[in-house]
Formats: structure tokens, sequence, C-alpha cells
């Protein structure tokens, strides 16, 4: 089987000119271009461009998956439409990386090991475009999962500390949930880090809680915000101040617990959470098998009881299939002879032995014959 690469490019905020578009086919001949994508996929040959320059100087969104298991997602955010500390303080190194350019960010998240499963890239980067605009409306949980993605991949010390846990972490949206399974974050890890989160609250506050907060600012900042609201030509302006009332509100939009936890803490938690679970399965199975065994058992009993009384005519059948020499009918008289033998064992006269060794002298020329009989444990 050849190797597989797929690489698609996404534009959101602006268009691509016309010399934008020759700039990116020069680079393929065969790529699927439009003023808004670059889609490709690559067999026998690779990638001619620079993932990281078309993102700076093109791209929104960025998807790339191979063959052997590397999975790849970048989002590219105006400088002024996310906090760069917020964002830097969640970066791991190669799973979680930050690059800032020409006024705009670029957040990489990277997945990494060796997986054949067959997974192909066409369509997917549509489902990671809800991740950017959640980031925009100041949702922090793709960062926080780009660290969980950089401590599952063994990239921060132990004793590195979590940032900030994000407000519903363990409500995840469609857009979030993809893209943990994208990354093919550990379901147990992420677990044990939602257990510090609180419960997701409407991404629009309440008046009162409006109210509340204008109520407390002074009044040049009031003024500042109606004035930037009116006249700024920036149309996240009202976007930005939702982001700052909400921060203020909810010190930071997360939530730390009495005591941040380290890399190696969570890691710990989730890998006694998969072996809680993997007994819990194991006891499941076994009560699961236990109870199949007793109804097979019971099962067992009641043919016995219907066959008893019946032996010389269960073993004449046995000679007349036999005799046919047909496979089929081998199996059904190797089915009889189990009959017979465990019939045999709840009677006070127990000739079977002696009949089955007759048997035996009798049919040594029939090998396929003696063999299921043998794997019958007769």
């Amino acid at each position: 089987m050849s190797e597989y690469q797929f690489y698609e490019f996404r534009a959101i905020d602006r268009a691509l000119g016309e010399k934008e578009m020759r700039t990116l086919r020069a680079q393929s001949s065969r790529a699927r271009i439009t003023s808004t994508s670059f889609i490709n996929d690559y067999s026998w040959s690779d990638f001619r461009g620079n993932e990281d320059a078309w993102m700076h100087r093109y791209f929104d969104a960025f998807l790339y998956l191979a063959s052997w298991g590397k999975r790849a997602i970048k989002l590219r955010l105006p400088a002024h439409m996310i906090d760069a500390d917020d964002a830097r303080r969640h970066v791991t190194g190669r799973a979680f990386a930050m690059r800032e350019k020409n006024g705009h960010v670029v957040l990489s998240f990277l997945s990494d090991r060796a997986d054949t499963t067959g997974l192909k890239g066409e369509g997917k980067l549509s489902s990671f475009i809800g991740v950017r605009a959640a980031l925009t409306r100041g949702d922090l949980r793709s960062l926080y999962l780009g660290w969980l993605l950089g401590a599952q991949s063994g990239e921060l010390a132990d004793d590195a500390l979590e940032p900030p846990v994000p407000v519903g972490l363990a409500q995840l949206d469609g857009a979030h949930q993809r893209l943990v399974e994208f990354l093919r974050l550990d379901p147990d890890l992420l677990a044990a880090a939602a257990r510090a989160s609180r419960p997701i609250e409407e991404h629009t506050p309440p008046p009162k809680d409006v109210r509340a907060w204008l109520a407390d600012l002074a009044q040049g900042e009031k003024d500042e915000i109606l004035e930037r609201l009116l006249v700024s030509d920036d149309p996240t302006m009202a976007t930005k101040v939702i982001q700052r009332l909400r921060r203020e509100r909810s010190a930071g939009d997360g939530d730390l617990p009495a005591r941040p936890r380290t890399a190696a803490e969570l890691i710990d938690r989730a890998r006694q959470a998969a072996a809680e679970r993997s007994q819990i399965q194991a006891e499941m199975a076994a009560r699961e098998s236990l109870i199949r065994e007793q109804a097979a058992a019971a099962e067992r009993a009641q043919r016995l009881e219907q066959l008893a009384g019946s032996e010389p005519i269960l073993w004449d059948e046995v000679d007349t299939l036999i005799a046919t020499r047909q496979s089929k009918s081998y199996d059904h008289a190797v089915a009889l002879l189990v009959d017979l033998r465990d019939l045999s064992a709840r009677s006070q006269l127990n000739d079977f032995p002696v009949r089955l060794q007759a048997l035996y002298a009798e049919h040594l020329g029939k090998p396929s014959l003696i063999h299921r009989m043998q794997r019958a444990g007769l």
C-alpha cells in the first residue's frame, strides 16, 4: 500500500485573489484550488509548499493527516481576537505550539503516533471551524485541550502545573469533541481534567450581570467602551467587550482547583481510571460468562432428560449416519455420541466406553470421522 498524505487549507476571513491563487497553483498542478481553499492528497510525492508560511500569508485553518498516523490542525486568528498571554501559557512544544506573525496568531495541534486506521481527510476540516469561532468568543477549551495533548505526549515535566481549567470541559460541543477524537486525546485524561471544570454558562451574559458589571466600571471606562462600539471599524468589538465581561466575572473564564494539578497527577489519575474501568469490564464479562454457562448447563440438562431411555435408538442412528460417509452426517453422529456419553455418565450401567472402543475399531479407516471424535473429546 502506498503512503497517503492529505492537506487542506481554508481561508475564512477573506477570499484569495487571482494572483494568490496562481501562486498556489504553481506549487501543484492537480490540487483543487478555489478562492477559499487548497485541497490535495499525495501518494507518490510530497507537498511542495510551506505550511507555516501559507498559514501566515493566506489561510485561517489547516488540516493534515498521513497514513502512518501523523495528524495536525492549525488555526489562525487575528492577534486582537485572542489574548496571546492566555494562549502562550498553554503551549507545550510540538503537540501544541503557537506562532505570532503579521498581526496573526497561529495555533498548532499535532498528534504523531503509529496508527494505520485508514482515516481519510476529505471533509474533516469543516468540523474544526467551530473551534476557531469559539476562540474568538473567548472560549479557551481548545487551548486547554492542546495543553492536555502535550501532557499526554510526554512534552511536559512531571511537576508542570496545569493552566486555568476552562468552564464546560465536561460538556464539549460537537466541534471540540471532534478535535478530541481527531487528536486521539485520551478520554480518561480528559475526564480527569474535567473534574475541576465548572458547568458551562450561556455565551451571552444575562442583562442583570451586564448591568452589574457596568455599574462597577469607572465613568471614563464606560465612555471609552461606548465610543469604541460606535465608531470602531472592528466588527468584533462587541465580542471583545463580552469577552472582557466574561473574564472578569469568572476570573479568567476558568477554575483552578484548590491546588493546581501537575501533569503527572493528571496522567496518574487517567491511568487509575483506565485500570478501574478494565477491572469493572472484566468483572462484568465474568458475570456474563457465568450466566451463559449456567444457561447452557440448564439447557444441556433439559436435553439429556428428554433423551433418557432412548439410548438404543441413538446408537442405531449413529451407525446410520456414519454409513453415509458424509461430513455433515459425521458431525451429527459425533454430536449424538457426546449425548450418549453424558447419558451414560448419569446412569448406573456405564457401557459407553466399551461401545465407543468398538466404534473406533470398526471405523479406523475413516480418518475424518476419527478426527472429529477426538476433537470432541471422545
